[in-house]
């Protein structure tokens, strides 16, 4: 039985078209969704990323301001440091600087010195008296007492001064104590501890001495002066 489609070709060619024409819109729309997506999770990653920068810039910021900080406390350190080390020369009798030039002037051909240690000390009390016998001795020994506690708790201090240093042999050692024996600034010089070692056939001593300044020194600024051109000199010549 023969089958007769009554449908114009206009008419199916029209629908294929409209089918297609549906489904091209159908993906032109699932590609702008996709691309919408894409452009959102882009900006969000970017303000992610914004927010992230901008947190890292302002650690970076707080970590700069504390260094700078950090830097001028450092400063002001070291600036207080030498403040007080400039004041404490100028309350000492004897400045460091002095005592050091002295005990560079003073050294025998060959020796060197190795470390000094300068240690303030206050002196041992001495005995308790016994108690006086009547009011006239008690009242002058409490203004005796009073007298005594208005001194300078600096002034009363011991500076103890721990020397050591390297001869070829102890003639040298005992040259360098007879000198600082007599010298004006330092008393009790005495030998702690003196080692003969002996390194690629070269003997040498090393020794450690031990002295007090003296509290009644007075130098003027032409005393100062020798005593540190006469160390220059004598670090030269070494």
């Amino acid at each position: 039985m023969l089958n007769i489609n009554f449908v114009p070709d206009d008419y199916v060619q029209s629908g294929e078209s409209r089918r297609t024409n549906l489904m091209c819109l159908v993906l032109l729309a699932l590609v702008m969704a996709a691309l919408g997506g894409s452009f959102i999770t882009i900006k969000i990653r970017q303000r992610a990323c914004r927010a992230r920068e901008n947190l890292i810039n302002t650690r970076i910021a707080r970590i700069q301001k504390s260094i700078r900080q950090f830097e001028e406390l450092q400063m002001r350190r070291k600036a207080m440091m030498k403040t007080a080390l400039t004041i404490a020369e100028l309350l000492e009798s004897v400045p460091r600087s002095v005592v050091l030039a002295s005990l560079t002037n003073n050294l025998p051909g060959g020796v060197s010195l190795l470390n000094l240690n300068l240690i303030q000390k206050q002196p041992k009390k001495s005995r308790t008296a016994a108690p006086p016998t009547n009011k006239y001795k008690a009242a002058q020994g409490q203004k005796a007492a009073e007298a005594s506690a208005r001194l300078s708790e600096e002034k009363s201090l011991e500076t103890h001064i721990d020397i050591g240093g390297m001869a070829p042999s102890g003639l040298q050692v005992a040259a360098y104590i007879e000198r600082l024996s007599s010298s004006h600034l330092l008393a009790n010089v005495a030998l702690v501890e003196s080692k003969e070692y002996t390194i690629d056939e070269t003997t040498f001593r090393q020794f450690k001495l031990r002295a007090m300044l003296r509290k009644e020194v007075h130098l003027t600024a032409d005393d100062v002066e020798a005593i540190r051109t006469g160390a220059e000199e004598s670090v030269y010549k070494f």
